[in-house]
């Protein structure tokens, strides 16, 4: 497949000031743009680029994380809602000429874009929206094999953690359930300008090869949800508003609380619940 170049030289720093390209970061729209070069290609390396021939990049600022990924070997797409990225993009990527879109991501209907083609996700995520992103990620998850990229550091762990401790939630559990989910290292704030005021962390995730749960998938969501929005009870009580008969209970399983169980056991919990909520229903 035809390598897809960028139009200008590479800087001979391994940083970038951004305000000299013109683009000013915006702290409305969360935005921290990356500045070495090296981490930008390291995060391009974390993508198999295997299965699928299309990458969305979201928020690729003035292209740092960009260029490193025209250099592999797939057809580049990127989704920017700030103005003047767009108008720097457009002016110094011309072969992305076309592949440029300027949209929210989270309103945006991708379809527009893919079709219903395979398509991996790249990017430095807003802190803002970060988790907002993963969960239409889940939500398209029949089109994403892969997906990787920077988040609030504390956020990475969690959507990686396993069961067992504090940090383990809803995200974490959602995921796993469908990929393969890696913490794969920490950047500083120092090469980001303008600097976060906290770490953060690199992940990738892989979709299962089977990524179809044996259980209503819609109910599974919402026995996640509601167990963990009340963390500290065990499920015999944060699942009360399912108005469940006595004796399912009693069973073990509803003595445990939400983060000793793993999306396997949440699978399970949510097959005995099943036959009781679709006949309430």
């Amino acid at each position: 497949m035809k390598k897809y170049k960028p139009s200008f030289n590479k800087p001979s720093s391994n940083h970038r000031n951004n305000e000299d390209q013109g683009v000013r970061a915006k702290k409305h729209l969360g935005q921290h743009f990356l500045t070495d070069e090296n981490i930008a290609a390291k995060i391009a390396d974390t993508l198999s680029y295997n299965g699928y021939e299309k990458v969305l990049e979201i928020g690729p600022g003035t292209g740092v994380l960009t260029k490193h990924l025209l250099e592999k070997d797939a057809e580049v797409h990127v989704i920017e809602i700030d103005t003047e990225s767009v108008e720097y993009l457009e002016s110094h990527y011309l072969h992305l000429r076309g592949r440029i879109h300027e949209k929210d991501f989270l309103k945006h209907d991708l379809g527009q874009i893919f079709g219903q083609e395979q398509f991996a996700i790249i990017g430095n995520f807003p802190y803002n929206i970060s988790t907002q992103i993963v969960f239409k990620v889940l939500q398209m998850r029949d089109q994403i094999p892969e997906f990787s990229g920077m988040f609030q550091k504390e956020v990475a762990k969690r959507i990686c953690e396993k069961e067992g401790n504090k940090t383990y939630g809803i995200l974490s559990v959602l995921t796993q359930a469908f990929y393969e989910a890696e913490y794969l290292f920490t950047v500083p704030p120092s090469v980001f300008n303008p600097p976060p005021k906290v770490d953060s962390g690199v992940l990738r995730l892989r979709r299962k090869e089977n990524f179809s749960l044996d259980c209503n998938e819609k109910l599974f969501f919402r026995i996640v949800k509601t167990s963990f929005n009340q963390r500290r009870k065990t499920l015999r009580n944060s699942l009360k508003s399912l108005n469940l008969p006595d004796n399912l209970r009693e069973d073990a399983i509803f003595g445990l609380r939400p983060e000793q169980l793993g999306f396997q056991q949440f699978i399970e919990l949510t097959q005995k619940i099943e036959p009781y909520a679709i006949s309430s229903n």
